[in-house]
């Protein structure tokens, strides 16, 4: 066994030769461990339900979709392609989510501590669908009516869309991003957020009052094929960013002057990393609610087990948000059934005490 360094003293070539491939072993085993997690997580997510109908039903309740079929089939089909099956892949784009925008912008504040909250997103998205709820039940109603199900998650990413594009504006407009400035605006326009969301919110009846808190605990009763096709594409366009991305990243942990002159367009890519995250929380928020830790926790963890390199941090935080979130949902079904717990408590009760063990543990770190 090669002896460890001490402290203060300087890596030999044998030293980094070891050191290496025992990094990307831990690196592979992170990616391998992840990916199995989800998978399994995903076959939990549609074996558990309060109707008793597990997995082994799937075949019978496919073939119902292409012939005739028993009532059992038939119920099976139902309970397990449109309820569950959204549901799960819901749970899944919305963790993956969640996650990778945490580790794009704990790379961009260079902070391990950074979450996705920081840049307002979330509050401008949760005072947008408070106001939907509140006054779709007075003079908003017409346009409340049209839209049906889908006013609340529109409503939703707009506002944080919104909500980020006046931070960028607040933070630099045409000239450089300061990255200090963008932190201090998204703190104060989250604090105005939030001051505003408790003037609705005092100002609404019993049922609005209800409504608006169910949603900010989160959850994601109610799942459907129509939230997964609107969580999707920008899932699917942050995987598709993932690899211009991680040079980027890895190049802003040296610093922006550094970043610079290793070729990096550093306010292009400042600006591409805050569009990316603003869409992925603005979609996860609007399909499942205020759904706090998992953007903060999951890239921390990964981060402290294969390092800071994005190549590896960006892909298995993706995977194990999905996981964790999947897990969580998983809970929020059955700890109370048939009734559901909102989905933001049980990951705060998960999320906050792993993140203080890693804070106590790790202080030095961070």
């Amino acid at each position: 066994m090669t002896a460890k360094p001490a402290a203060g003293a300087v890596l030999s070539p044998e030293h980094v030769r070891v050191a290496e491939p025992d990094r990307a072993r831990q690196r592979f085993v992170l990616l391998l461990v992840s990916g199995a997690a989800l998978l399994l997580m995903l076959l939990i997510s549609l074996s558990v339900g309060a109707t008793g109908i597990s997995l082994d039903a799937l075949p019978a309740a496919l073939g119902a979709l292409f012939r005739d079929a028993d009532d059992a089939s038939r119920r099976a089909a139902l309970v397990l392609i449109d309820i569950r099956l959204p549901r799960t892949i819901l749970a899944a784009l919305v963790g993956a989510c969640l996650a990778v925008a945490g580790a794009m912008m704990q790379g961009l504040f260079r902070n391990p501590l950074a979450d996705p909250a920081l840049i307002g997103v979330s509050s401008g998205a949760a005072l947008a669908a408070v106001t939907v709820i509140v006054m779709g039940h007075s003079f908003a109603a017409p346009v409340v009516a049209w839209m049906g199900p889908h006013a609340l998650p529109v409503a939703a990413f707009i506002g944080g869309i919104t909500v980020t594009g006046t931070l960028v504006l607040l933070a630099g407009g045409r000239r450089a991003v300061s990255i200090a400035a963008l932190l201090l605006a998204g703190l104060v326009i989250g604090a105005l957020a939030q001051a505003l969301m408790g003037l609705i919110a005092y100002l609404s009846d019993d049922r609005e009052l209800r409504d608006l808190t169910l949603w900010t605990l989160g959850s994601l009763a109610g799942s459907s094929w129509a939230k997964v096709m609107g969580v999707a594409p920008f899932a699917l366009l942050n995987l598709l960013l993932l690899p211009a991305l991680v040079r980027a990243l890895n190049g802003l942990l040296l610093g922006e002057a550094e970043a610079f002159h290793l070729g990096i367009d550093v306010e292009r890519m400042k600006r591409l990393i805050i569009v990316a995250t603003a869409a992925s929380v603005a979609a996860a928020v609007a399909a499942a609610g205020i759904v706090g830790f998992v953007g903060i926790i999951v890239p921390h963890v990964v981060r402290l087990v294969a390092g800071p390199d994005h190549a590896t941090l960006l892909p298995a935080s993706a995977m194990l948000g999905a996981a964790l979130l999947l897990a969580a949902d998983v809970i929020a079904r059955i700890i109370v059934a048939p009734a559901e717990l909102p989905l933001g408590i049980v990951v705060a009760l998960i999320g906050a005490p792993v993140f203080l063990h890693l804070v106590l543990r790790r202080g030095a770190y961070v």
